[in-house]
């Protein structure tokens, strides 16, 4: 493993997957970032490692947090990329353990920072690296969230029923990634939800929860709690209709968005295949690669 990873115990995981989300630009409404913690809140995961902030970051940009420790000490808290672990005692995750990686989107060196992950990925044995993801889009806040699902392995994409990718223009750190995994031989799959423009600030649970069904219908079943995360989605719908009621321009506008959304709905664009289908064509996927995931 290369020196820009901080390992500082080595996690005991079974078929473990990689689970990464990045605030900032790939972060829309924070709803990567939600869905993440809520993984690691609900599967016990504790901290093993991080990458080297001063590698990575500028400081000017993702600034240092000074805190005080019992209204007295003061310390100051550096941006890093965390690395965490599933506890072995906590199955949530269709019996797979996890490596999640989650902080800030790093703001140099993108090339030795995605060499990196695929070295550490390759050290831990890991079977499969998912991003999660967030976007601004046409979309109103009153309608399902809808989560696009794509890989760049053209195998992957055939076996799992998922979309190739075929957006142009810019890009994060999960780009990045998933080109070098690609390039690695090292299976990947990136998730994106799509969360009204309208409301960039305003942190999405809905979109959240999307990104965890989505996590859980590849992975064959999570046992993730939700129920916190569910009712900050239903406080989201309430509190955003009531503020677009009170304004006449905003509520024309969403109303255009949804006959447009519900007119694709009826036009069949297809969906995910259903979570058994997604979970029996991965271990099918991995067997045909030569890993076993049984093992």
């Amino acid at each position: 493993m290369n020196g820009y990873v901080n390992i500082e115990r080595r996690p005991q995981l079974e078929r473990p997957v990689l689970i990464a989300g990045f605030t900032g630009w790939n972060d829309a409404a924070e709803a990567a970032s939600l869905a993440l913690s809520t993984v690691g809140e609900a599967s016990g995961a504790e901290r093993f490692g991080s990458f080297d902030g001063e590698v990575f970051y500028d400081y000017q940009t993702v600034r240092p947090q000074i805190k005080l420790i019992e209204g007295v000490t003061r310390t100051i808290e550096w941006p890093e990329n965390d690395l965490s672990a599933t506890s072995p005692s906590v199955a949530s995750l269709g019996g797979r353990g996890a490596v999640l990686l989650s902080g800030p989107e790093p703001n140099f060196r993108w090339r030795s920072f995605s060499q990196a992950v695929v070295d550490l990925a390759r050290e831990l044995d890991v079977r499969l690296v998912i991003t999660l993801g967030a976007l601004l889009a046409d979309v109103p806040h009153s309608r399902p969230v809808s989560v696009s699902a794509n890989a760049q392995d053209p195998s992957l994409v055939e076996n799992l029923g998922l979309s190739p990718s075929h957006y142009e223009g810019p890009t994060g750190i999960t780009g990045v990634l998933h080109r070098y995994c690609a390039e690695k031989g090292l299976p990947s799959v990136s998730f994106w939800a799509s969360v009204p423009h309208y409301l960039p600030s305003v942190p999405s649970a809905p979109a959240a929860l999307s990104l965890l069904q989505s996590l859980s219908n590849l992975l064959g079943g999570t046992g993730f709690d939700t129920a916190q995360l569910e009712r900050t989605s239903e406080d989201y719908q309430r509190q955003v209709s009531a503020a677009v009621a009170q304004d006449s321009d905003l509520t024309s506008y969403v109303h255009t968005l949804e006959e447009r959304y519900d007119s694709q709905a009826e036009s069949g664009i297809r969906n995910l295949p259903s979570g058994d289908e997604l979970a029996s064509e991965l271990e099918r996927f991995l067997r045909d690669k030569g890993e076993d995931p049984d093992q």
